[in-house]
């Protein structure tokens, strides 16, 4: 967003009536073109939150809180010009004042209005649709009151709750997920003769629903539902025009939805035939000063139900507020989701409806996919197509719509064909990103004229890749051959010493046994290294488990914090960390760290990983610290390293009235199992006993959440400068398969992540995605979880606290003293200043003395 400039004349007001995805697009648009300060915006939001990731409803049921799907920062609602009014409904609109009354009554005046007012769940007159325990799924309201129910219901019976999803289509199998995430016996109802009528054929219609039907889910299509019966005012069965009856507990409808045109009626505005506000290509209606965007919005006879028109139409008023001629391009219908757990994506001149259209397909019912092209009569020209159960080809085919493929379409069905798809060589108007309507054009002016370097540049300056994320594969290509055309020399070396990049040498030393930096630089390198290939290389020999990192010339590789086995900090002390796994520690711990704390004069901080940091210590006071907590019982929680620093918990099921599993034994375990694994960069953990989240799991780099059944494995989480929730790998695990699952992500990463790369952007930046990690993992794409399992099981066995092996060797112990050649010398010009009030204590020699300085106070000992 632009910096806000302070207007030289009084900015003009404009009204966005609506608080969706379409409006905040909007507003973030005008503000980030808007330098000059032109206009000023209020946004009345009906419900009581900002807008929120409408799409992303069915997280909430995975262990996401409502203020998870919030979209974009905080610092747009701050920006002086922007007023958020969230609870506020508009009652009816003026047009001749130009003027909105809100349901408070208060009567704005503007100078532009816009109405995005989005669409509301559209329910069939069915006798009983009233009932108790009838629902619609629109907003996080709706789906809060179906999980509210839903967990009071399950109270109220002695079986499992019975449901029924009344529609087929996208809403429809996202309900599903719902109510299947809710642990309720769920049963999907559609009037059409197969689900998800409008974006796949017959075909690919059969393969969801046998995909569908695997997943436990039961299926009724081509059914018409009648009546739905109550039993004391709450929903007991459904009746259906055909067929038998179902018993049911619980009904959500999910057959549509239906433009919120309602305020535009009662103004006057015209309405298309089946709703909406009928806009012209610029999105305005009849009246100048009032346009239309989003799923209110008829334009060309039609209202659009996908995000990706909305965010063009409210790049189109932006532009049109502010002078500009924008005119909308027309709809890419093109959708790719997972619902349910399957990939399903259609795109293009899907059914083939166009004459001369020539149908590729490849279904396999065993493995559950179906997948079409469809072609030009001359098998050439590539007009559409879907793809059910396996959808990596998407972001590389959907581009080519209108375009010669340039080889056999078949071989773009096929796996092995996926990854050759053209993707360097698309022309400069094919669509790339669709849901921010950016172009191959555009990526590559951002990397060619706007000086754009990598990915994250990319992404920040032309927005492709930050919505739904399933073009950046596609992307990252176009970054990279863009670079490569520049003249930019695309590099993976390591540094100026190793031509390869830190996978290809992890494999080389792996692959090759080499044990020491002098062997790999000989062989593999040239010099005598640096600052960043020294460390990169300590850390792949300790991965491999080659020995302490203080071995032989292993020493030398560290990294400063490395070297001494704590952190160093601003004043030159240094910070010691104990490993307290899960954050469970005994009273006679705390005691024996805070008499450690006490003794040396350490600044104690409970730390954000739920363990105690210990700050002020000199280098000559490192061992002696750490015999003490040795003794305790306690182990070095390798704070200084790239590794496992802490895997955080809540109190579980053992203590918490909300707890369904033990998530605090279940921590301790993780913590024990991956402590000491040197890896690209840091790693956490987080394992919560329900899904309200307390351990903050969804923001680590493996985050654990339980379930009745399970758990739920998210991965690619982190804090720091560039936050990321971390996404869902796998659900309802049992423990062994967790920890199988954990095991491998986490050496698959370790093995062929970059240079102090966090698992986001690794995730974010692998070929193929989250997805084919998954395939990896989960699936043993690569035939390499054999060989993954016993480099874990080989980490695990050959564990040693680096704390305890350094204090066994006097060799070691000689690199802790303040002055080599006095080791017994101490510095007496350090100072040590208490901080909030923790003043240092005597030592155990200066207790001694008659008296003693303590904080600038003479006190007198006596005994």
């Amino acid at each position: 967003m632009s910096e806000t400039t302070t207007p030289t004349t009084e900015p003009q007001q404009l009204v966005v009536v609506g608080g969706g995805m379409v409006a905040r697009r909007l507003v973030d648009a005008l503000r980030a073109r808007d330098d000059a300060g032109r206009w000023a915006v209020t946004l009345l939001c009906e419900e009581p939150r900002a807008p929120y990731d409408r799409v992303a409803l069915t997280s909430y049921f995975t262990g996401r809180h409502p203020e998870d799907l919030a979209l974009g920062g905080q610092e747009l609602w701050d920006d002086p010009l922007v007023t958020l009014r969230r609870g506020v409904r508009a009652e009816s609109i003026d047009r001749e004042a130009r003027t909105v009354t809100t349901s408070t009554g208060q009567v704005l005046p503007y100078d532009s209005l816009v109405l995005a007012t989005g669409s509301y769940a559209a329910v069939p007159p069915v006798p009983g649709k009233d009932l108790r325990g009838a629902f619609v799924y629109r907003t996080i309201d709706d789906v809060a009151d179906l999980r509210e129910f839903v967990e009071t219901r399950r109270e109220e019976l002695d079986r499992p709750v019975r449901g029924a999803v009344v529609g087929g289509g996208l809403l429809g199998l996202e309900a599903a997920g719902a109510l299947r995430a809710l642990e309720v016996e769920t049963t999907v109802v559609e009037f059409a003769p197969r689900l998800m009528p409008l974006q796949v054929d017959e075909g690919g219609g059969e393969g969801l629903k046998r995909l569908i039907e695997g997943l436990g889910v039961s299926v009724r299509t081509s059914t018409a539902t009648s009546k739905i019966v109550g039993e004391r005012g709450a929903v007991s069965r459904m009746r259906f025009s055909e067929g038998p009856s179902l018993d049911v507990d619980v009904v959500v409808f999910a057959v549509g939805v239906r433009p919120r045109d309602e305020l535009a009626r009662e103004a006057g505005l015209e309405i298309g035939e089946r709703g909406g506000v009928v806009v012209d290509d610029a999105c305005a209606t009849a009246d100048p000063a009032i346009h239309a965007i989003g799923e209110v919005a008829c334009i060309g006879g039609r209202c659009l139900g996908l995000v990706a028109p909305g965010y063009t139409m409210a790049e189109i008023v932006a532009d049109r507020l502010l002078g500009g001629a924008g005119t909308f391009p027309g709809a890419d219908l093109s959708t790719k989701l997972k619902l349910l757990g399957v990939d399903v994506a259609s795109f293009g001149d899907a059914f083939a409806q166009e004459p001369g259209s020539l149908e590729v397909v490849i279904s396999d019912p065993v493995a559950g996919v179906y997948k079409k092209l469809v072609m030009s009569d001359d098998a050439r020209t590539l007009r559409g197509g879907i793809l059910v159960g396996d959808a990596s080809a998407y972001s590389s085919l959907r581009p080519m719509v209108g375009r010669e493929l340039g080889g056999d379409p078949a071989a773009y069905l096929l796996p092995e064909g996926a990854a050759a798809a053209p993707a360097g060589d698309l022309p400069d108007e094919a669509a790339v990103c669709s849901c921010n309507n950016v172009t191959a054009g555009e990526i590559r002016c951002a990397v060619g004229e706007g000086g754009c370097t990598d990915l994250a540049g990319v992404k920040a300056c032309t927005r492709a890749g930050t919505s739904c994320g399933s073009c950046l594969p596609l992307v990252k290509k176009l970054v990279t051959s863009e670079l490569a055309a520049s003249g930019v020399e695309v590099s993976s070396a390591l540094c100026e010493h190793f031509e390869q990049s830190r996978a290809q040498l992890f494999d080389i030393v792996r692959v090759q046994g080499l044990r020491t930096f002098s062997e790999i630089i000989e062989r593999h390198g040239t010099g005598r290294g640096c600052d960043i290939c020294k460390p990169v290389i300590g850390s792949i020999l300790a991965s491999l488990g080659t020995g302490h990192i203080l071995d032989g010339e292993q020493a030398a590789l560290q990294d400063t914090n490395d070297h001494v086995m704590a952190n160093l900090q601003k004043d030159g002390s240094y910070s010691v960390v104990p490993r307290i796994p899960g954050g469970e520690v005994t009273p006679e711990g705390l005691i024996a760290i805070g008499e450690v704390a006490k003794d040396y004069g350490l600044y104690t901080k409970i730390t954000g990983g739920q363990r105690i940091d210990l700050f002020g210590a000199r280098m000559d006071q490192l061992p002696g610290i750490w015999r003490r907590l040795v003794d305790a019982g306690f182990e070095s929680g390798h704070a200084y390293g790239k590794s496992l620093r802490t895997v955080k918990s809540c109190v579980g099921s053992t203590w918490c009235r909300f707890g369904v599993q033990d998530s605090v034994g279940l921590a301790i375990d993780l913590e024990l199992r991956y402590r000491g694994l040197r890896s690209p960069h840091k790693i956490k953990l987080g394992v919560s006993g329900c899904a309200r989240e307390c351990a903050e799991a969804r923001g680590k780099d493996v985050g654990v959440i339980a379930t009745d059944h399970g758990w739920n494995v998210y991965v690619g989480g982190n804090g720091g400068f560039t936050p990321k929730h971390a996404r869902l790998l796998a659900e309802d695990l049992d423990t062994e398969t967790l920890v199988r699952t954990i095991d491998r992500f986490l050496m698959y990463y370790v093995r062929t992540a970059d240079r102090l790369q966090r698992t986001a952007p690794w995730v974010e930046e692998h070929e193929g995605g989250l997805e084919a990690i998954r395939a990896v993992v989960m699936d043993d794409s690569l035939g390499i979880a054999d060989d993954l399992d016993a480099a874990m099981a080989a980490h695990v066995g050959n564990y040693r606290d680096e704390w305890a092996a350094t204090l066994a060797d006097p060799d070691k112990l000689a690199r802790f003293a303040s002055f080599v050649n006095a080791p017994d010398a101490v510095d007496d010009s350090l100072a040590y200043v208490g901080e909030r009030g923790q003043a240092r204590p005597a030592t155990p020699q200066e207790r001694s003395d008659e008296s003693v300085l303590i904080a600038g106070t003479t006190l007198e000992v006596r005994s």
